[in-house]
């Protein structure tokens, strides 16, 4: 039988080193060999799962379907342990360097770039082939690609979008933002009564610092990376967005969001103490969870752009991807079990376990009646219906040229989170700051033998 657990040592092979910047060792040669199968075919043995559903309705998916496969097959267990995503970064680099890692998980995209640079991952074209190459969408397979190969298969996607409450904004007779501008104003308008305009999480043990000035810099057309490769922190348009949010930050914010990462961020939101927002769809269960009635006061609109008028952009899409890793040696059970997880009426059930923040990862999926057929979905439509405008925009940070080392780093070493510490707690110069951090990227960059020029 299946089990749960925090974390235990896996059994493996210790992988040799292979630079990542931040002077952790990583590996590059895989160990593993096929399937634990005995000839006749049959699956035996025990599968490691990685996942990062930490809580919840998911949580309890996961662990049902677990069961049921074990049901089917007999001499399979499968044991699952969960992190939560900032700690799942350090569990897998860690890992790879002492031969302890799981045999199936989730990732992130920009994870994967650096799974796949490390030879930790295994091809996964005859598992996309059996599911239907053809549902899943082109872009989400080339984020986990490499000389032909999938190495990962996106289990859901989202798309970060501005959440904003209804209720607030019309008390004021302030009308939804379109631009950074309106929505400065708008924001501190409503910073009153214990109640924050907009916070903005800038904790080094995160992202968000990187994903917020990531908005601003993708609104002004430029991105976080340079065609070059290059870190690009010191172009008008990031200066810019570098102010905006220091700005932000002191106008509008807690001051313990210089601290935040990503879930203390969403809980202001989810107990009605902030009036905007930026994240996916999972607002809706995060709200519906601590704040029941202001559910009916929520809604998504689109990132705010430059200029009113101007196109929508992607700003930051996720494909959260599936793998199956090099060092297993059950790799045959670990991807029949990952196969299973794929088949449509459970599929649909996973999605719905958080409707609106799980969009499917297959077209086909989309479009179904058995899909379409729940209540917060219709409830949430015209949001939903934003985040999906928004999905095929975007990509990972990082990604926007295609799969990129530097995007792994660029979101992972909180180099830009400590940036804009500097600005706001040593009044250093916003531009001397910048170039401070770019040059540690590009240092990182380097190291790590990321492709730059």
């Amino acid at each position: 039988m299946h089990r749960s657990t925090v974390s235990r040592p896996r059994r493996g092979v210790a992988l040799g080193a292979s630079a990542l910047a931040t002077a952790l060792v990583l590996s590059a040669c895989g160990g593993g060999g096929g399937g634990g199968g005995s000839d006749d075919g049959s699956l035996s043995g025990e599968v490691v799962f990685w996942h990062s559903f930490t809580q919840g309705p998911r949580a309890d998916y996961m662990e049902r379907m677990a069961a049921e496969f074990e049901d089917a097959h007999p001499d399979v267990d499968i044991t699952i342990e969960t992190f939560a995503w900032p700690e799942f970064y350090t569990m897998w680099t860690t890992g790879l360097a002492t031969g302890q890692v799981p045999d199936l998980s989730t990732a992130l995209p920009n994870h994967v770039v650096e799974m796949i640079g490390a030879e930790a991952l295994v091809p996964l074209d005859d598992v996309i082939e059996e599911i239907g190459h053809e549902r899943f969408s082109e872009a989400a397979l080339t984020e986990g690609s490499k000389d032909g190969h999938a190495y990962a298969i996106p289990i859901y996607s989202h798309a970060q979008v501005m959440w904003y409450r209804t209720d607030l904004l019309e008390d004021a007779g302030i009308a939804v933002p379109e631009t950074w501008e309106e929505l400065a104003h708008a924001a501190a308008a409503l910073t009153e009564d214990g109640t924050y305009g907009l916070s903005v999480p800038l904790g080094a043990n995160d992202m968000m610092g990187s994903r917020f000035l990531n908005f601003y810099v993708q609104s002004a057309g430029e991105r976080l990376l340079a065609d070059d490769g290059r870190a690009n922190l010191t172009s008008e348009a990031a200066l810019e967005g570098i102010d905006y949010w220091v700005e932000a930050y002191r106008s509008t914010s807690p001051e313990g969001s210089l601290n935040y990462d990503v879930l203390d961020q969403a809980t202001l939101f989810y107990q009605g103490r902030t009036a905007f927002d930026f994240n996916s769809g999972f607002h809706i269960s995060g709200v519906e969870g601590a704040s029941p009635d202001l559910l009916g006061d929520i809604a998504a609109a689109p990132l705010p752009r430059m200029a009113a008028g101007e196109p929508h952009y992607g700003g930051e899409t996720s494909n959260i991807p599936m793998v199956v890793w090099e060092a297993s040696d059950v790799q045959e059970e670990a991807k029949a079990f990952l196969r299973f997880l794929y088949n449509d009426e459970d599929y649909i059930e996973f999605l719905h376990s958080v409707p609106g923040g799980m969009l499917p990862a297959m077209s086909d999926i989309s479009d179904s009646p058995e899909y379409q057929d729940n209540d917060v979905i219709e409830e949430f439509s015209e949001s939903v219906a934003v985040i999906e405008e928004a999905v095929p925009l975007g990509t990972a940070i990082g990604m926007e040229q295609g799969p990129a080392l530097q995007a792994g780093i660029l979101t992972s070493q909180g180099v830009v989170e400590r940036m804009f510490h500097s600005v706001i707690l040593d009044g250093t110069d916003t531009r001397e700051a910048a170039e401070a951090a770019e040059r540690e990227l590009n240092e990182l960059f380097e190291a790590a033998g990321a492709e730059i020029g």
